[in-house]
């Protein structure tokens, strides 16, 4: 019965040997879904045949790894490990295949960028110029995601590495700081506020507001939120995103008063569709990181811009890297 096997079954050398590797890329896909239907759907495969896989690994593990019954599915503690580990390995056969593929003289890799939205980095856009001009049969793909979702990705090895904000750090992963932004409350054309000066923390009080997902306590943009509320902003947030430009879209609109980076909005300033409300003294800084992969095998195209990027961070002072 899985789980009461003896001490010998987990001998590392014949888990080395008799595990499946098709399983645990089987069970990466289980682990991610909502049920084995579901994981069956993403896998193409029949639900009674992802089943099967699922009982085979737990007996070549000897632990459960999937709860299962009326209304349950969820990840056992065992299952949590092995995800982890799974993840890992699955992300590093994926990428073998790609660089035997990429094995030429010219550097023809393709590097695939994680990014939150809209990250405004004169320095980066630099560096990318730089390395299409000295590299330009590389490809490139940038996805712009949420960081928990850009940090996801880096540490399942699907991106090359990520340009993002970072809560938590995971000891798996490299954090170097890219640069830092500032973060200020504006209101768009149509809002009563709209034009005003002399504006005071008063005149915000019981106004709606409008966010980012992460404006939270717990989350990555606290030094914000702490901000909204000395501002006497009131606690009505009536819409969000994880999306920068859809934040602003719906300052712009008048949903209500956002923050917004303000080196990233001064345009917005200047051409009237956004107007700065209070604080507009000491506002609170953001870090943007470069995340990667440690144990993650690139390819030369990777390899080469993420070194480039870390050299860059390294000789430009932080004063230079720092967007007011």
């Amino acid at each position: 019965m899985v789980g009461t096997q003896s001490d010998s079954w987990y001998d590392p050398d014949r888990i080395a040997r008799e595990l499946d590797w098709n399983l645990l890329r089987t069970f990466v896909v289980l682990a991610e879904s909502r049920s084995i239907t579901e994981a069956a759907g993403r896998l193409r495969l029949k639900q009674p045949s992802v089943s099967t896989a699922l009982k085979r690994l737990e007996d070549r593990v000897g632990r459960k790894l999937i709860k299962r019954g009326p209304g349950q599915y969820a990840l056992t503690e065992a299952g949590e490990l092995l995800y982890r580990e799974a993840v890992d390995i699955n992300g590093s056969i994926l990428r073998l295949s790609t660089l035997l593929r990429e094995m030429t003289d010219e550097v023809r890799g393709h590097v695939k960028i994680a990014v939150a939205s809209h990250v405004v980095c004169p320095l980066f856009d630099q560096t990318l110029g730089a390395f299409h001009a000295q590299h330009p049969a590389a490809g490139l793909t940038i996805n712009v995601l949420s960081s928990a979702d850009a940090i996801a990705e880096v540490q399942a090895k699907r991106a090359s590495f990520a340009v993002c904000l970072v809560r938590d750090r995971n000891p798996r992963l490299e954090y170097r700081r890219l640069y830092r932004e500032f973060f200020g409350l504006f209101c768009g054309p149509d809002h009563s506020l709209f034009g005003r000066k002399g504006l005071t923390h008063a005149d915000l009080a019981g106004q709606t507001a409008v966010s980012f997902d992460t404006d939270r306590l717990q989350d990555v943009l606290r030094p914000v939120t702490v901000m909204r509320a000395q501002s006497q902003l009131g606690e009505r947030v009536v819409a969000t995103s994880s999306n920068l430009e859809e934040v602003r879209r719906m300052i712009i609109a008048g949903l209500g008063i956002g923050p917004l980076p303000v080196h990233v909005v001064r345009r917005d300033l200047e051409d009237g569709l956004l107007w700065q409300v209070p604080p507009y003294d000491d506002l609170p800084p953001i870090d943007v990181h470069l995340v990667w992969n440690p144990s993650a095998i690139l390819n030369r195209a990777e390899e080469i811009l993420l070194t480039m990027l870390q050299e860059v961070i390294d000789d430009t002072p932080m004063a230079q890297r720092t967007y007011a």
